[in-house]
């Protein structure tokens, strides 16, 4: 594959990242054959794999770190922290304490001395970003993380961020990762060149919109339970946004097929495309949906696709709002204007 730079880091990584949450009793309970995906997907090129502590509870981290075993230098190593991690209401979130209790849990998961990129999980309003952002600058002194990042951060969130690190003298958010597919282009308004302005890398996770576009929804298909790791809402089939998807879903299939290409081959390399995406992060359960993934870091569309994708789904738009993971507390009822 070739390699495209992590916004301005210095560092090259795949423009496929390999997602580990399926990797566990989330997704795939097998660690032989999870640890037999990790190691095909580093033999086809990939160089960067991203997982998180609450995968699972611990378990993909766990899988990772087995399969990694004698590998680690030839990998840009990613996880994530913030979700809860027990029931007590400081296993989570970004507070100083929280993050320097648990980046040493995810070390000791991982099997490292140190990870090459540190992300925060979700924003949260909770939780001054100064506190977060120094918290993370001291791991970086320590050499227990190499850089920071953000995840699911609107626009503007980037933007304080971005701000507080300048004024006061610690280390950045360096990449962004949000969610973007065809059915879930709303980063294309502001988060994405709110990154680009910033150099920031953006690795853009659910390619496949959760499923949507790999072929297992389709109007004529028989309904399918959602994995555990996904919210029911969002698969709800009686939902007319959802309904919409399934529409969009039937055109985007006949476009690929005249294309000559598969909808998951197609729906991967629109992501690529983009020139704000540094990388996009695949998820596979299983060694055949790796497999279905890898073509697509090769696909170049054609003009004619990429506008008829657009006339399906404007730039912008997210079909369904509620596959969004950014923006959710700014609009709740009790913060919002009445």
């Amino acid at each position: 594959m070739q390699l495209r730079p992590l916004g301005r880091t210095g560092v090259q990584v795949s423009p496929l990242c390999l997602g580990a949450m399926m990797f566990g009793p989330w997704g795939n309970d097998d660690r032989a054959d999870s640890v037999r995906i990790i190691h095909r997907a580093l033999d086809a090129g990939i160089n960067v794999v991203d997982t998180a502590d609450v995968y699972s509870g611990g378990v993909s981290e766990e899988i990772v770190g087995e399969a990694l075993e004698g590998r680690r230098d030839d990998v840009v190593l990613a996880t994530k922290f913030f979700m809860p991690m027990g029931e007590d209401p400081n296993s989570r979130g970004a507070s100083r304490r929280w993050i320097i209790r648990e980046v040493e849990d995810s070390l000791r998961r991982l099997r490292t001395d140190h990870i090459d990129l540190y992300q925060v999980h979700r924003p949260s309003p909770d939780t001054d970003v100064e506190e977060t952002l120094g918290a993370l600058t001291d791991l970086v002194r320590q050499g227990k993380i190499r850089y920071l990042g953000s995840s699911s951060c609107s626009g503007s969130q980037i933007v304080e961020a971005q701000w507080a690190s300048r004024e006061r003298r610690l280390e950045r958010f360096v990449t962004e990762q949000p969610p973007y597919s065809i059915l879930v282009r709303g980063i294309e308004e502001d988060v994405l060149p709110t990154a680009q302005r910033y150099g920031m890398g953006t690795l853009t996770y659910s390619p496949l919109s959760g499923g949507w576009l790999s072929g297992r929804w389709r109007k004529d298909a028989a309904p399918t339970p959602a994995s555990s790791a996904r919210p029911g809402a969002r698969f709800d089939m009686t939902s007319p946004a959802n309904q919409r998807k399934l529409d969009v879903v039937e055109e985007l299939a006949r476009l690929a097929e005249q294309a000559g290409m598969s909808l998951i081959e197609m729906s991967i390399a629109f992501v690529l495309r983009h020139p704000g995406v540094t990388s996009a992060i695949v998820g596979p359960r299983t060694m055949a949906q790796l497999e279905s993934y890898l073509p697509a870091a090769g696909i170049e569309l054609s003009t004619e696709v990429l506008d008829r994708i657009d006339e399906l789904v404007a730039p912008g738009v997210t079909v369904n709002p509620d596959d969004n993971s950014y923006g959710a507390h700014e609009l709740t009822p009790a913060a919002r204007r009445r």
